[in-house]
């Protein structure tokens, strides 16, 4: 498993014809610059995460296709793991496999935290378990400055348990954007300048945990873990980092010229749009911006177009 870290930098250029054998740079042009992306050797994950929760809980293994992480839920103990470094704006993906069979009341989790308790900025991906032979569910939440209840759920349609898919938060000045299997299901947009708010000046750190939410995950928590079903496991591999590590460069969090700054990601394409309106169309299963229980008036963000 491998973390890519980018190492990028800037060069004006008027005309450029570059040749590079075996593909060891990948050139981009945006905006009259040519940003060049180092490809790292893969690494290793002890060395770039931490265990934050239940050591015992977790291990290595290359008992699936190639080594993947471990994680366990049992009657002792759930379990996590964290990035040593945080990192403001860029893209990072995780390959997971989800508990299989029955799961109801499990949640597997990958997200990223400013780790700051009052004032908090978070952006969340929780995979909510299912009682066997129903749809896994998805939720996703973005918290800016401490506020969050800004769930979506959508129902995968696949069976994340098969096998390996893969997750991934583009997270940028403009808008940030969960997608599964390079599929958009949710973008959440910079409104800011409709005095809304968005996490930009919290660096964030990577994280991912499974463990008991029975009391709300399945069903409202009318659902609970079988615990004769234990122990349930998930597995992690190829964890994919390009952004900006903090501390870094002066420049790095306002970087403009960063490839996730550029032109092709500051709205989906036509193709992800399609994408996009087909997830919501067909998989959507609850969106607090429609929920009028919670909000007989919209919040500010859904009136804007999130």
């Amino acid at each position: 498993m491998g973390i890519v870290a980018s190492a990028e930098f800037c060069i004006t250029v008027r005309e450029v014809v570059m040749e590079r054998e075996k593909g060891l740079f990948l050139f981009i042009v945006l905006n009259g610059f040519l940003v060049m992306s180092v490809l790292a050797s893969p690494a290793v994950f002890w060395e770039d995460f931490r265990i934050t929760w239940a050591d015992d809980h977790i291990k290595q293994t290359s008992a699936l296709d190639g080594n993947a992480i471990q994680l366990r839920l049992d009657q002792i103990s759930g379990s996590g793991f964290a990035s040593k470094k945080k990192y403001l704006f860029g893209r990072i993906s995780m390959k997971i496999k989800l508990v299989p069979g029955d799961s109801a009341g499990t949640v597997t989790a990958f997200y990223m935290n400013s780790d700051t308790e009052t004032m908090r900025d978070e952006v969340d991906f929780e995979f909510l378990g299912n009682r066997s032979g129903q749809p896994y569910t998805v939720q996703t939440n973005v918290f800016a400055h401490g506020k969050g209840d800004r769930e979506q759920r959508v129902n995968l349609w696949f069976d994340p348990s098969a096998e390996f898919h893969t997750y991934s938060i583009l997270w940028n000045h403009y808008h940030i954007v969960f997608s599964v299997d390079n599929i958009p299901i949710r973008v959440y947009k910079n409104n800011e300048a409709k005095g809304i708010l968005y996490p930009k000046s919290q660096p964030m750190g990577i994280y991912s945990t499974l463990w008991n939410a029975d009391n709300w995950a399945t069903r409202g928590g009318l659902e609970k873990i079988d615990w004769s079903k234990a122990p349930f496991n998930a597995y992690y591999k190829e964890f994919d980092i390009e952004a900006c590590s903090i501390p870094g460069g002066a420049s790095c969090p306002s970087n403009t010229n960063n490839w996730w700054e550029g032109l092709n990601y500051r709205s989906l394409s036509p193709v992800q749009a399609r994408n996009y309106r087909w997830v919501r169309l067909n998989h959507m299963v609850y969106d607090y911006c429609t929920d009028k229980s919670r909000y007989p008036v919209p919040p500010p963000e859904c009136l804007a177009g999130i």
